[in-house]
């Protein structure tokens, strides 16, 4: 397999990508540029039975690049109102998004609402949980964190829970927790799932160049790790032209910020 040098952001959305693998004919929904490549990506190389929509009211054949482009720029392969989605997608638990959540604890429950202060006098507010409490119990979650923190991967809870996660202090008896799906995180140090203790976070992978260490000092809770960590696997030429065809504009350069400026086949050896 040939590899050549490498982005931090190519390496991110192809790590996203994994997350969809072989998830069969369900709607890939990747929130941001980077989750979205990854999601194009997946549908064009490993698992193309994936679903996509051109994210307004049409499922597309193909994934529609990112940046500015003409409207008819897409082939559409059918109209897709939001009623129809959630119907046929989202309630049915036929979805796969990938999110970028403010705040993640150590059980995936996450946090879109507010920080700091009370529920009722927020320190700083935010969004509001959105859609998050629905969609953690209906279908698949992933979620990608573009700069690992401690700000982002807190100690003890999220300061508001917006989206169920894995957290036992939290289950009801005889509540039926059978929905909740959560499968992967990628950030900018490494690839992480919930294969840990009661589903707890642990790591799975380091991106060249990342220790552990570096990611442990990131995180406000222990994290999770089973022997040796392997290195997240460079992109490979057939995966590079896909995603300059993507994102012809190049706005996955401004959304990552290489440190260092480039991953090479010698940075790794």
């Amino acid at each position: 397999m040939s590899v050549s040098d490498c982005s931090l952001a190519e390496l991110l959305i192809v790590a996203c990508s994994e997350a969809w693998r072989g998830n069969g004919e369900v709607v890939a929904t990747g929130i941001g540029p980077v989750p979205r490549l990854g999601a194009g990506l997946a549908k064009l190389t490993h698992t193309p039975q994936l679903m996509m929509t051109d994210g307004e009211a049409f499922l597309v054949e193909e994934p529609v690049p990112i940046g500015p482009r003409g409207y008819d720029d897409r082939k559409a392969a059918g109209y897709l109102p939001f009623s129809r989605f959630f119907d046929s997608a989202v309630w049915t638990g036929r979805r796969h998004a990938m999110v970028t959540p403010t705040q993640i604890d150590s059980f995936g429950q996450t946090n879109l609402s507010y920080l700091g202060g009370t529920y009722q006098q927020p320190k700083t507010q935010m969004l509001g949980a959105r859609g998050f409490p629905g969609n953690s119990i209906y279908h698949i979650n992933s979620m990608f964190v573009p700069f690992h923190s401690k700000r982002t991967f807190v100690e003890g809870e999220v300061d508001m829970v917006s989206s169920a996660g894995y957290n036992p202090a939290r289950r009801i008896p005889g509540g039926n927790y059978s929905g909740i799906d959560l499968r992967v995180i990628v950030t900018n140090l490494c690839v992480m799932d919930f294969g840990g203790r009661d589903n707890a976070i642990r790591v799975v992978s380091l991106h060249p160049g990342v220790t552990i260490d570096q990611v442990r000092a990131a995180t406000a809770f222990d994290l999770q790790v089973d022997g040796d960590l392997p290195t997240t696997p460079l992109p490979t030429e057939e995966q590079l032209a896909i995603i300059a065809r993507l994102d012809p504009h190049n706005q996955r350069a401004t959304v990552i910020k290489d440190n260092p400026p480039a991953i090479t086949k010698e940075s790794v050896a």
